[in-house]
């Protein structure tokens, strides 16, 4: 009975601040609502990025590859198609571009699959680059809809809302438990019986998904889109060190970390613009340094003390 109430309380808890987090765009301003549009969107890249990357524990900077897809999508298609067409168009994409990916380069390990993966991001770049060239136009696209900034925000919300259910449905299965197994040891986890590049492939897949769909819908955002802004490397590294922030061994982690981590670039962007990569640099050696766990990390620390 107390085990009832207590899962009750958490189910109305839940809904509660999806309400309450539903009902954002009511309650601020346009900066307001343009910051909290900064915080979803980076809430769903940096909680993919940990979906795939926690548990295999495979460092990946190729986030802004995928969501630099999804942008790219939405700015061709957007004036042609329906709004979920596009959306199905650019998680078909990135998922395409991350089954060739996975299938190429899962094998690899350690330095070797990080190196790799920044340089996806800069081959798209040059690729898309290079086709709008070929075009005979501008490497650049406007993006026109009659989206609000409300209805951005909602889907974003939505799209957290989803790789959090996604992430829960993982950690409670078999493939869970098997990911566990890789992230642990994966020879050992081979020897096991367990098809650990396959299940790895699926997880990168997945998580690639989310970060495509962030990009179609961060691109009506901008209204405009060019290669250096949807492939622009800065968001990979700040994807990356706020996952680690929050602390990538927890599915609610990367949260912990996405908030301050905002808060804190807001500041600096707002304050020295002209050294905002260095300061993002800065901040990535401090987390590693101070906080190898992350906020996650100091949590459970405290909830394990003895009184």
């Amino acid at each position: 009975m107390i085990r009832r109430a207590i899962r009750r309380l958490l189910v109305v808890a839940v809904v509660g601040v999806i309400a309450a987090l539903a009902w954002v765009p009511m309650m601020v301003g346009d900066y307001g609502l343009s910051f909290a549009i900064n915080i979803a969107s980076y809430t769903v890249l940096a909680t993919a990025w940990s979906l795939f990357s926690g548990p295999t524990r495979y460092v990946s900077l190729a986030t802004v590859a995928f969501f630099g897809i999804g942008a790219y999508s939405s700015a061709i298609f957007i004036e042609l198609l329906p709004w979920p067409v596009v959306l199905l168009i650019a998680a078909g994409a990135g998922m395409l571009v991350a089954v060739i990916v996975g299938l190429a380069t899962l094998r690899l390990t350690g330095v070797h699959f990080v190196l790799f993966s920044f340089g996806l991001a800069e081959l798209i770049r040059q690729l898309v680059t290079w086709f709008e060239a070929k075009g005979t136009r501008p490497p650049g696209r406007y993006v026109f809809t009659d989206m609000t900034a409300a209805h951005i925000y909602w889907q974003l919300l939505a799209l957290a809302l989803l790789v959090f259910g996604v992430g829960i449905l993982i950690g409670r299965s078999r493939f869970g438990l098997a990911l566990q197994a890789i992230g642990d040891d994966e020879t050992a986890a081979r020897h096991s019986g367990i098809y650990a590049t396959r299940i790895k492939i699926v997880l990168f897949v997945l998580s690639t998904v989310f970060m495509s769909l962030t990009g179609a819908v961060m691109a009506l955002r901008w209204t405009y889109v060019d290669p250096t802004i949807a492939f622009n490397p800065v968001i990979s590294f700040t994807v990356l060190t706020m996952a680690l922030l929050g602390g990538t061994h927890r599915l609610y982690g990367p949260l912990l970390g996405v908030v301050p981590l905002a808060l804190l670039l807001e500041y600096l962007v707002a304050r020295f613009p002209n050294y905002f990569s260095i300061a993002v640099g800065v901040v990535f050696l401090l987390i590693l340094y101070a906080m190898p766990r992350g906020i996650a990390g100091l949590v459970d620390r405290l909830v394990r003390k003895p009184a």
